[in-house]
């Protein structure tokens, strides 16, 4: 493999392939997802010498590995072709939309953010694989140019408002029920309390005195 040493102190070959907005979207993120894409399709020797700048892929590799260059060109312009389709992953999805991790879940649990599947990897230094979901760029950037992300925080917004409104309602008249049930409960005792048997009263009361 030549080191990064090596190919500065020796003549270099260089390659660029324009990496245009509708792969990226704007987004810094997606760029590096494109370079690793890329890098994993590469031949072993040439996957450090790739880099994503600014609206491009450049190859640089030294002289003395002429035949994996052209390979490794071949392949960067191969790949470049379709990766304007490549499926966009979960980090890239938020930086393009600029949205948190708990908006996409949200999203996409409701049906908003549309998932065209999963995809599973293991993490280096995970016991156990992970799984997300990842997404149509087509539709990724129909979101974007609709800003549709500001218009559902309006709409979750106004959910969890009359939400709460309900909740409160509610309280309010278990609140007021329990209050009734407790003065009719009092109510119904003391209808139900037997009267007091005191020595005369019969003909205390008899007497019409408490008329």
């Amino acid at each position: 493999m030549t080191s990064r040493r090596s190919m500065e102190a020796s003549p270099s070959l260089v390659a660029e392939w324009p990496l245009p907005s509708s792969a990226t979207l704007g987004s810094s993120v997606r760029a590096k997802g494109i370079e690793r894409e890329i890098r994993a399709r590469l031949p072993w020797a040439a996957r450090t010498c790739i880099t994503a700048g600014t609206g491009r892929i450049a190859l640089r590799m030294s002289e003395a590995e002429t035949d994996v260059f052209r390979v490794a060109s071949a392949c960067i312009s191969e790949t470049l072709g379709g990766i304007a389709e490549l499926p966009v992953l979960p980090s890239e999805a938020e930086d393009i939309l600029t949205i948190s991790s708990r908006e996409r879940h949200k999203w996409v649990k409701d049906g908003r953010l549309k998932s065209i599947g999963t995809r599973t990897v293991k993490l280096r230094g995970r016991a156990r694989a992970v799984t997300f979901h990842v997404f149509d760029p087509r539709q990724i950037e129909a979101v974007l140019d609709g800003d549709l992300p500001a218009i559902w925080r309006v709409e979750d917004a106004q959910a969890l408002a009359e939400t709460r409104r309900r909740a409160a309602g509610k309280a309010a008249r278990t609140r007021a029920g329990n209050g009734e049930g407790k003065a009719g409960d009092a109510r119904n005792a003391r209808e139900a309390a037997p009267r007091s048997q005191l020595d005369g009263w019969d003909v205390f009361e008899a007497d019409g005195l408490l008329r």
